[in-house]
C-alpha cells in the first residue's frame, strides 16, 4: 500500500519563479501542500515540501512525474521519498530560540563545529542557519528548538567558553514577539558608552589616580559597597575645578561603534537613555552631544567653581539603576521586554537582569558570567545583529 505523503526536495541555482511553478503543479494535480522549508546558500536553492497525495493512478502519484518535468525545465535536481505518515511535532514541551553569532573576522568551520556540538550536548536541535551578511560571512542566525527542561546556566556557561575560544560574540535569545520589537536602549556610561572611568580621570588630575583606581576596580567587581566606595572616592576630589572637569569632558574617548550604534537606533525610532553611577556633569553633556532622550547620574556639590568632595542627593547605585530603567519604561509606556540594557560593571547587573535583553559589554569576568548575554570581542555596532538590525556595512 502506497503512503499518503511524499517529501520532495529540489536543489539548484536560485532564481525567481521556481516556487510559483512547483506550487502550481501541485495545485493542478489536486494534491495538498502540508509543510515546506527553503534556504538559499551562495546562490544555490534547497527547497523541501511535503505533499499529501489525493490522486493516484495505478498506485502512482502523477504529481511526481509533473514535478520532475518542471524541475528539469528549471534546471533543478529533484528527489523524493514516500513518508509513512505525516509526523506531528509537538511544541508543548519545546521553545524556539535564536542563537546570534557575530565576529569581526570570518566565521570558521571550527567555530560551527564547537557551537553545534555544544547545542547537541544540551539537546538543542538546529532547525536552520542563516548567513545575515553573505558578502563577508561574519554574522549568523541559528534557529533552534529547545526543550523547556533545558539547564539554562549550564548551556550559557558552555556557550561563553566557545565564544571566548573563537572570539565570536553570541546571544541566545527566545524567538518571541519581543525579539525584534525593542524600543528603548539603556546605557551605562563609564567603560561602556565611553572607554574610561571618568572618576579615575578626575583623580589623575588631583594626583590620587592610583588610589582611586584601586577602589574603582574593586567596586566594579562587586567587592565593595558601591555607595561607600563612591563617597570615599569623591572625597578625594575636593578642589577639582569646573574648568578641569570641562577639559576631562572634552577628551573622553567614545567606545568603538557607540556613536554609530546610537545614530542607527535613533533613526529607527528607539529611545536611548544613559543611567550612570558616575556624574551628571558628564552624563548631561553626553546626552546633549549624542541627542539622548534621558540621562541620570550622581550630582557633585560645586561651590566657587570647584568640587567640595561631596555627593548630593540619592546615589545612583545598582538598585537605583534598575529602578530608573523601570521608570523610563513606564514613562514611554513600553514593556520591560522591549528594553535593552548595556553595561560592564557589577553595579549594572540588576539593570541588565531587569531589561528584556541585558548585554554585558566587554565586561568584568563576574558580570559576563552572571549577565543574560555578553559581547566581549566586537564593536558596539555588533549589538545591532542581536536586535535583528544588520545595518552596518562593516564590523571592524
Amino acid at each position: 500500500m502506497k503512503t499518503d505523503h511524499i517529501l520532495v526536495t529540489v536543489a539548484g541555482p536560485d532564481h525567481p519563479g521556481i516556487t510559483t511553478k512547483l506550487m502550481a503543479t501541485i495545485e493542478q494535480a489536486g494534491d495538498e501542500l502540508e509543510d515546506m522549508g527553503q534556504a538559499v546558500t551562495h546562490g544555490l536553492l534547497s527547497l523541501s515540501f511535503l505533499i499529501k497525495i489525493n490522486n493516484r493512478i495505478d498506485g502512482d502519484a502523477p504529481v511526481i512525474k509533473e514535478l520532475l518535468f518542471q524541475a528539469t525545465k528549471l534546471e533543478l535536481n529533484l528527489s523524493y521519498q514516500e513518508i509513512e505518515k505525516k509526523q506531528d511535532i509537538p511544541m508543548g514541551d519545546q521553545e524556539k530560540f535564536i542563537l546570534n553569532c557575530v565576529t569581526t573576522e570570518k566565521i570558521s568551520s571550527s567555530f560551527i563545529k564547537d557551537i553545534s556540538q555544544t547545542l547537541a550536548d544540551n539537546n538543542v536541535n538546529i532547525q536552520r542557519i542563516d548567513n545575515v551578511r553573505p558578502s563577508t560571512f561574519k554574522a549568523l542566525e541559528i534557529t533552534t528548538v529547545v526543550p523547556k527542561s533545558l539547564n539554562d546556566k549550564k548551556l550559557k556557561k558552555e556557550l561563553l567558553t566557545v565564544s571566548n575560544s573563537h572570539s565570536v560574540d553570541v546571544a541566545f535569545l527566545k524567538d518571541n514577539v519581543f525579539r525584534r520589537s525593542k524600543r528603548l536602549i539603556v546605557f551605562d556610561m563609564d567603560s561602556t558608552l565611553i572607554q574610561t572611568e571618568v572618576i579615575d580621570e578626575m583623580a589623575d588630575v588631583m594626583g590620587v589616580g592610583e588610589e582611586v583606581r584601586a577602589i574603582t576596580h574593586r567596586a566594579m567587581n562587586g567587592e565593595l559597597d558601591f555607595d561607600q566606595s563612591l563617597i570615599e572616592r569623591v572625597s578625594k576630589l575636593k578642589g577639582l575645578t569646573v574648568v578641569q572637569m570641562q577639559e576631562i569632558l572634552e577628551s573622553l574617548p567614545f567606545t568603538h561603534g557607540a556613536q554609530d550604534f546610537i545614530k542607527t537606533v535613533k533613526n529607527l525610532g528607539y529611545k536611548v537613555a544613559l543611567i550612570s553611577g558616575g556624574f551628571s556633569f558628564f552624563a548631561d553633556a553626553l546626552k546633549t552631544k549624542l541627542d539622548l532622550d534621558y540621562a541620570f547620574a550622581n550630582d557633585l556639590v560645586i561651590k566657587d567653581g570647584a568640587l567640595t568632595g561631596e555627593v548630593e542627593g540619592t546615589i545612583i547605585n545598582a538598585n537605583q539603576k534598575a529602578l530608573l530603567l523601570k521608570v523610563i519604561a513606564q514613562q514611554e509606556k513600553i514593556s520591560l521586554e522591549q528594553v535593552v540594557a548595556i553595561g560592564d560593571g557589577a553595579n549594572d547587573l540588576p539593570m541588565l537582569a531587569t531589561a528584556g535583553l541585558g548585554i554585558a559589554f566587554h565586561a568584568k569576568d563576574k558580570v559576563r558570567k552572571e549577565a543574560q548575554n555578553h559581547m566581549s570581542h566586537g564593536p558596539m555596532t555588533s549589538i545591532l545583529y542581536f536586535l535583528g538590525i544588520p545595518g552596518t556595512e562593516s564590523l571592524k
